[in-house]
């Protein structure tokens, strides 16, 4: 069986971390999602929101971050590897916010290719904020325009999701795989 990099895709509360969290419990190899980590490492040097204050480190992190969970991916001795975000994640969030980014982030997008790319959708009775997670459901419907926009422009057929149970949407990724 060939390699295969599964990212998982969407706005901000669409439930990609609590799916992650189950295919770790069902034994698959997993990738959590980064930004949280970056996030709660800014605020221990007295940063509230990183990328807020700082976007274009903030993104930088991330994306040297991703970049190498997915060569880390290549390594793994598992044939499917799951990510929650990716490579181009960063660049739909800079696009969301109107900044400007170096050509190295396009290259990557470019460069590092997923197998598959899972799509959940904006689901307003499940969303939630919390410390790491600012933004509020509208302006979580503008990020998924624009991940969609952005991984539509690098190639990827965006396999949607649906709105069901933690259990019956595991199965439709792992049926889609």
């Amino acid at each position: 069986m060939q390699k295969q990099i599964i990212v998982l895709i969407g706005g901000p509360g669409t439930g990609k971390s609590t799916l992650i969290n189950e295919l770790v419990a069902r034994g698959y190899c997993c990738y959590p999602e980064i930004s949280r980590q970056v996030t709660l490492e800014a605020q221990q040097r007295g940063i509230d929101q990183l990328f807020l204050e700082q976007p274009l480190l903030f993104s930088e992190m991330l994306l040297e971050g991703r970049i190498k969970q997915y060569e880390d991916a290549l390594e793994e001795p598992d044939n499917v590897v799951f990510i929650d975000r990716g490579i181009p994640d960063v660049v739909a969030y800079m696009d969301y916010i109107g900044d400007d980014y170096p050509e190295h982030f396009v290259k990557a997008c470019e460069d590092f290719k997923y197998t598959k790319t899972f799509i959940l959708p904006p689901w307003e009775e499940i969303y939630e904020c919390d410390t790491e997670r600012y933004e509020n459901f509208e302006q979580a419907l503008t990020i998924q325009k624009h991940l969609v926009e952005t991984y539509k422009k690098y190639g990827y057929e965006l396999i949607e999701v649906p709105k069901d149970t933690v259990d019956n949407r595991i199965l439709y990724i792992l049926d889609k795989i």
